[in-house]
């Protein structure tokens, strides 16, 4: 199995177009210490050659851009991405699937949850049904994906539940139960080849006995990093949202991922989806220096994550 990390950030990415923090400001200007990231997607393949990505960010056409192992080779219009799994229904998840209109065959696989957002959003009709597979994938059912001609990719997925909540655009309100979405809301997303085992959870609201179970053993485990500190948005006059609000764990505190991953045995342990206020972005900062000391990587753009 190979995987290679699309874009490591949250949404907006980093630097954000709005942002004029110090970190974006180093992005910006090309800092090394700083590294620019787009929004988080992974590309995973059995064979090398062609590939299923794991969510379509908005910047699913840079992606595609700065990776040779995306780019046409085939034919005349042709494309190595042979389908797409999506974990939720947020903008940063589903929004690049209108970069793939372009009448191009593959197939797109999610829950039953997120699928039927896509049929209630007639925009996205511009995915041909003639082009464009939608599979419905059961919870806690592995399945091997398929290639467009039919045959066999050699990955066994499985999507899995994560507690997390709806998408943005679909909130009702602000109470914990409106927010808190049903099971297929949020997934993740497991894959195996061999004795390889890779876990990709970019959203996660809290850690559970169940999903602590789930990611025991796993070769590598891509995790949520949106936040260094669940108030970080409201200390630094960037919103009035905490992380839980938004249905994500901090990666410091007694209730983050660092702790929470301490008696979950994992070979390799990276953080994805990280948001631009997140001080693990910059290569020098104690906080990024800490994470190394426990054992955690801080994904980039073209990473390579192959278990």
């Amino acid at each position: 199995m190979r995987a290679v990390v699309l874009g490591a950030a949250a949404g907006g990415g980093f630097p954000q177009w709005n942002s004029n923090a110090e970190a974006c400001r180093r992005a910006r200007a090309g800092d090394r210490g700083a590294r620019a990231r787009t929004q988080a997607s992974l590309a995973v393949s059995g064979d090398g050659e062609r590939w299923f990505l794991i969510n379509a960010s908005p910047d699913l056409r840079e992606q595609i851009q700065a990776q040779s192992i995306l780019h046409p080779k085939r034919a005349l219009r042709s494309s190595p991405i042979e389908g797409v799994i999506l974990t939720g229904a947020d903008v940063d998840a589903i929004a690049g699937l209108l970069h793939m209109r372009e009448r191009q065959t593959f197939t797109l696989y999610g829950s039953e949850r997120v699928l039927a957002v896509l049929r209630a959003n007639p925009i996205f009709n511009v995915l041909s049904d003639e082009c464009v597979k939608r599979c419905s994938i059961p919870l806690g059912r592995p399945f091997e994906p398929r290639h467009v001609d039919g045959s066999a990719s050699g990955l066994q997925v499985e999507l899995f539940d994560v507690p997390g909540k709806v998408a943005l655009f679909m909130e009702t309100g602000d109470t914990a139960q409106e927010l808190a979405g049903r099971p297929g809301d949020t997934v993740g997303v497991e894959i195996r080849q061999g004795a390889g085992r890779l876990a990709y959870v970019p959203g996660c609201a809290r850690m559970t006995p169940e999903l602590k179970k789930r990611l025991a053993g796993a070769s590598v485990v891509l995790f949520d990093g949106t936040l260094w500190q669940d108030d970080e948005m409201i200390r630094l006059g960037l919103g009035p949202k905490t992380g839980q609000r938004m249905g994500h764990m901090s990666v410091s505190g007694t209730e983050g991922t660092v702790e929470a991953f301490r008696d979950i045995p994992v070979r390799r342990k990276i953080l994805i989806h990280i948001n631009n206020s997140n001080p693990i972005l910059i290569d020098d900062s104690d906080q990024r220096r800490s994470l190394a000391r426990d054992g955690w990587e801080v994904a980039y753009d073209g990473m390579e994550v192959s278990p």
